[in-house]
């Protein structure tokens, strides 16, 4: 595996990783019901407020923190999985 398609591949998990992050924090912070959602109706207000719903965004967090760990993995492992153009993962590129 060539440099560049690992890079890319780490830096779409540490996407995926601030990703999960926020969504798990966002919705319990105090400012989450300042948003064009909250404040367009009184319905969207009371389903965006609702501890169900932030808690349905926090669990979506957890999985796609949960995708990025499982791909950091797999990338360091270097299982042989596929990557999107063909080349096959084989853990870290090895200096020299």
């Amino acid at each position: 595996m060539t440099l560049a398609v690992w890079l890319r591949a780490m830096l779409s998990a540490a996407a995926l990783t601030g990703v999960g992050t926020m969504l798990i924090v966002l919705p319990w912070l105090p400012d989450w019901n300042q948003n064009f959602f909250s404040s367009s109706n009184r319905e969207w207000y009371a389903i965006w407020m609702n501890p169900y719903f932030r808690g349905a965004v926090s669990g979506v967090g957890v999985v796609n923190l949960f995708v990025s760990f499982m791909e950091i993995y797999h990338l360091l492992r270097g299982d042989g999985r596929r990557a999107p153009d063909g080349e096959t993962f084989a853990g870290p590129p090895q200096s020299g």
